[in-house]
Order: structure tokens, then sequence, then C-alpha cells
């Protein structure tokens, strides 16, 4: 019985480990690729390894991600050690007690924590960024040191100290040189698990953090929402660095242990803290590599400006190249929503330029949250195409300067979907039960509740409660008879791999789709759409006023208008830019892809206008729609 579960067990461990290891050796191989494709590999490059190493951001989140980690670890490993080692001369009551205390923090939500210390600071009023997430990482470390340094102290001897101290030696002697000695491979193991949740950790950062500091974990969350294929680079390189510290850690004491056994005392007290020395050692000597430049000196050097916009919406070559060009140091934060940009602005956040959507820059202008530009410090408005300028939201563009714009509509894989089909039913073509289970659904209220009104015939900006009673049917119809997947940005990357027929999406989001695979299409029905306008705007607790307003031109500027929209998918306001990267003359980027020029000319397409309760009514109806739509599976 024994031998027959014996080739059953290999082939487990086999599965197991190329369960857990086949996709980072996936990951490792496509951090090689050519191309911006994360499924098919176009030639060998080291392209994204010099974008990282180039990109301020990631060597400021790794900065960021290994220095509270080290610092965290040696406190929280201290303070850990020292408070297990009290506890164990503590009455048992206090014993039991703080033990259970210490237990809570580890088997409590890491979101409930994480709401708890932003709580925390913001009752205080502690500013948050490095200092508040270095806090926050000690906290949460130091119960996991006090669990695996408690039970090498329980078995201790209890009379070990007062023998050592009844020998002569004080205090701080018998602690160091005879309770710690006993207990440090609890110290060794609790200090790695300390590391470990400290690299590891994202929704407790995400909260505390703040004033552009972020740690890998959110660098890789934000970039995650469009496809960059330098998260596969910066993993890997965090893969060789674990990797190498863990060859460290295993073989060095493997080869001390075959010195000759006169050594092995004095090992003992050396190994583990060399070892330990030597990794701190060389972390530091890796964070100071990669620590950021300090700019030049510039007009306006020794001024930070603060951009606050969506993930992955802005050109790799932006940033680094402005602060060349002013000396000015940019810190960028990145918001999921345009109500968490709401919510951060609203609560005084102090940020020089947002990047909200058409509906909330109006929600912010009409709030008293935003402050008029001073238009003489514009110079880019002869180059911005007509159809961005004095938007329905800011007539007079008083309070913004476009960045992006574009529609709704639905990508489609030709191979799967008729252009007859999508002309006769337009959004209606979402119920069609042909494509039953092959159908992708935006996970937004706004953009499913206008598809749903556009079929009905109804304005997507409409305020009375039947029509959106009946569109909140018409999408209880859908999710119920047509099994559709809801999702977000996650569309992206499916849809450029056919993995659907279709699905309701951004046109930039539709344009590098289709760049990607040419099986793919872009329709807009005749029923209309959104035509939405992403804007730079200035709060009101800007206080880098002007360098604002010389951000705004130079990211609108010919050159930088082209390698932002180049690079991120989304049409560019610059009349030319658009025009260049659609021309099949000038070989540019999207030249035949429908989906970069946006439609213009059609009297049912709208923007939308914000409305509070018509808000708050869609917001309801489309989490009940949620409901429907898991119910049904």
């Amino acid at each position: 019985m024994k031998k027959s579960s014996r080739p059953f067990g290999k082939v487990l461990m086999i599965l197991a480990i190329v369960f857990f290891y086949l996709p980072i050796l996936y990951m490792i191989i496509f951090s090689f690729n050519e191309g911006k494709s994360l499924t098919t590999f176009t030639g060998f490059s080291l392209r994204w390894y010099q974008h990282m190493l180039e990109s301020r951001d990631m060597m400021s989140a790794l900065y960021t991600t290994f220095t509270v980690a080290i610092l965290a670890t040696l406190i929280s490993t201290v303070v850990g050690t020292i408070a297990a080692i009290g506890l164990s001369s503590s009455k048992k009551l206090v014993r039991d007690v703080v033990e259970q205390v210490n237990n809570f923090p580890i088997m409590n939500p890491d979101i409930v924590t994480a709401i708890g210390f932003m709580l925390l600071f913001i009752t205080f009023k502690v500013e948050r960024g490095y200092v508040t997430m270095l806090l926050a990482h000690i906290a949460f470390c130091i119960p996991y040191v006090m669990l695996s340094v408690m039970p090498k102290v329980r078995s201790l001897d209890p009379n070990l100290a007062d023998a050592a101290m009844d020998l002569g030696a004080t205090p701080w002697i018998a602690l160091t040189k005879v309770i710690v000695p006993q207990i440090t491979p609890g110290i060794f193991s609790g200090a790695l698990i300390a590391f470990t949740m400290s690299v590891d950790d994202f929704i407790i950062s995400y909260f505390v953090t703040g004033g552009g500091v972020k740690n890998l974990s959110i660098m890789v969350y934000t970039m995650s929402k469009r496809v960059n294929p330098s998260i596969n680079a910066v993993s890997t390189l965090v893969v060789v660095i674990i990797t190498v510290a863990l060859v460290i850690i295993n073989v060095v004491p493997a080869i001390a242990a075959k010195r000759p056994k006169k050594a092995e005392m004095g090992k003992r007290k050396i190994a583990i803290p060399c070892t330990i020395g030597a990794v701190v050692v060389a972390g530091i000597i890796a964070i100071f590599a990669m620590k950021p430049e300090v700019n030049s000196d510039l007009p306006y050097s020794g001024q930070t400006l603060y951009i606050y916009l969506p993930g992955e919406y802005m050109g790799e070559e932006i940033v680094p190249l402005f602060e060349e060009q002013t000396g000015c140091t940019v810190i960028v934060e990145n918001f999921d929503s345009n109500e968490q940009a709401y919510i951060k602005v609203t609560n005084g956040e102090s940020y020089d330029i947002i990047i909200p959507s058409d509906y909330m820059i109006q929600r912010l202008m009409e709030e008293g949250y935003l402050q008029k530009l001073d238009k003489s410090l514009i110079t880019v408005w002869d180059e911005l195409d007509e159809a961005v300028l004095s938007p329905a939201f800011d007539p007079d563009n008083e309070y913004s300067v476009s960045y992006f714009w574009g529609t709704v509509g639905i990508v489609y894989d030709k191979t799967k979907v008729s252009e007859e089909d999508l002309e006769e039913q337009g959004y209606g073509i979402f119920l069609n039960e042909k494509y039953k289970g092959d159908i992708y659904l935006y996970d937004s209220e706004r953009d499913s509740f206008m598809m749903a009104l556009k079929d009905l015939g109804y304005s997507m900006n409409t305020e009375n409660e039947a029509e959106l009673q009946e569109a909140y049917e018409w999408l209880v119809q859908c999710v119920t008879t047509m099994d559709p997947e809801i999702v977000t940005d996650e569309i992206i990357d499916n849809m450029a791999q056919g993995r659907k027929a279709l699905g309701l999406c951004y046109s930039g989001d539709a344009t590098y789709i289709m760049s990607e695979n040419e099986n793919m299409g872009f329709y807009m029905p005749e029923e209309g759409t959104n035509r939405w306008y992403d804007s730079m705007v200035i709060p009101t607790t800007a206080e880098s006023y002007e360098l604002a307003h010389e951000f705004m031109n130079f990211v609108n500027s010919y050159d930088m208008a082209y390698a932002n929209s180049d690079w991120v998918g989304y049409t560019s306001p610059n009349l030319a830019v658009k025009e260049d990267l659609s021309s099949e003359e000038e070989e540019g980027s999207y030249a035949g892809i429908n989906a970069y020029i946006p439609r213009t000319d059609h009297p049912l397409d709208e923007v939308f206008v914000f409305n509070e309760e018509v808000k708050k009514l869609m917001g309801n109806l489309w989490s009940k729609v949620k409901i429907a739509a898991s119910n049904a599976k």
C-alpha cells in the first residue's frame, strides 16, 4: 500500500511545483520580450529592464520597499524580542492577556487593520507618507516576532538568568550573552517573517501612505491597470533578490557546518548575526544604489508638482523629461475611480493637478474645489483640437485643459461577430442569446446604464425614474439570460487575447486591443454613446500654481503629446498628434484603427452630466444587477 502511494505522491509534488513555479517562469521569460504583449514573444530584449532602471517611480518604489522592510524588521525584532523576554517574567494573567492582544492583529483582516491605521493618522492629523507607512509596518510586524520568539523563551530554564548573575554577570550581560544566544533561532525566524510581511504588504500600505510615497506592491497594483511589461522586469528582479538571499541563508550555514568542531562555539555566537549583518549591509548598498538622483538647478528647482491621475495613464517619458526641463520634482499618485479622487480632494489632500473625467470636473467646479486657470499662461490653445475646446461641462475652459478624450463602444472579435448583427441590433446585441456566455459587461453603473438607456431610445442623462427602472430591467435580463462576465480593466488583456466575442469598452482601450490583435474591431452604435473628456484641473489646495500651467503646456506640446498618446493609446487633444498617429502616410501607430478617432458629429452622442440623485439611484440599481448576476450563476 505504501509502495503504490509513492508514485501518486511524487506526481502530486511535481504538479504542485509546476503550479507554483510555472507562472514565475512565464513571467521571467516575458520580462525579456521585445514587445508589449504578455502572450506573444516577439524577440529577446532588455528594453523593459532599461525602462525599469530609468523609471524614477519604480526606483523610488524599490527604495521605499526595502528601506521600510529593513527598518521595520530591525525595530520590530528588537521590540518583539524584548517584549517576549519580559512577558516570561510577568504574572500569568498579564501574560495571557498580552498574548491574546498580540494574536489579535495576526487574525484581524488586513483591510480592518488598514482602515484603523488610516483613521488613527487622520484623527491626530499626522501627514501620511513614508513615516506613517514605516510606523504601520513596525506595528503589524511586532506580533509575528513575538509569536516566533515566545516558544523559545518558554523552553529556557527560568533560573538561567539568575544563575548567570550569581556567577557575576550583569543583567545586560546575562541578557545578551546567555538568554539571546539560546533564543537566536526564534529571533532569526521572527525577523525573516517580519521582513517578508513588510515586503509583501499592499493593503495596509495603500491606506496609510500619501504624498506620492509608494512601495512595490502599490506600484505593481497601479501598473496592472493596463499592460506594462515593466511589471515582469521588476517582479523578476525581486525574485532574483529573494533567491540570492535564500541561497545565502541556506548555503552559508551548510558550509560552516563542515568546519572543525572546535569552531562550533564561535559559530553559534557569530554565524547568524553575521548573516543578518551581511543581508542588511547588502540591502543598504542596494538601496543607496537605487536612490533617485536629485534634479539639477533649473527654473523650477526645489519646487514639487503633485499630480493625481488614473493608473497607467501617462507615457513613460513625460515625468522624467519634465523634471529634466524644469528642475522640479514630480510626485504622481494614482486613483482607481473619479469617486476616489473626489474623496481625496474634498478631504483637503493637496494636489497641484488632478485629471478626472467630465462629470466629476463639473461636480468639483460646482462645489468650489477648483480654481480658475490663468489662461494667459496656457500657450497650447492653438494646438488643441476644436472638439476638446469649450466642452459642455466647462464652456469657456476657465477651469480645465484637455488631457485625453474619446468615446465608449463595442469591441468585438471579427471572427465571431458579424458587423451586420452590430448594425442591426446595436447595444441590443448584448441580449442576443447567440452570444450567450461570450460577452463582457463593464463594471460601471454609468456606462452600463448608458448602454441600456441608449438601446431603449432614452438619453443617458435622463432623470426619469421610470426610464431608469426600465434600463435596470434591461440589464437584469442581460445578466440573467446571457451569462456575461462583469469586468473592469481586465477586458483589455482578455479581448486582446480573443477570450470573448464582444464587450463594452473605452475607445482608448479598444485602440490598444486592435493594435495587438488584428481580428478585433470597434463599433459605435447608431443609438448614440458616451463622449467623454478627461481634463487637467487645478484644485484650490494647489501650492505650485504656475508650475501646474507649465506642465499643462508641456504635456500637450506636440512631442510630448505624441509620446503620451502613442504609449497610452487614448486620443490626444493635440490635433496634429491625433492626425499623425492615425495617418497611414505618416505610418502612425494607430493608422487604420477607427477606435482612435472619436466620433464627433453624431446627434445622439452625449457627455455625462453630474446629478447626485441619479448617481445614487444608478448605484443602487447596479448593485442589484450584480446581485442578480451572482444568483443566476
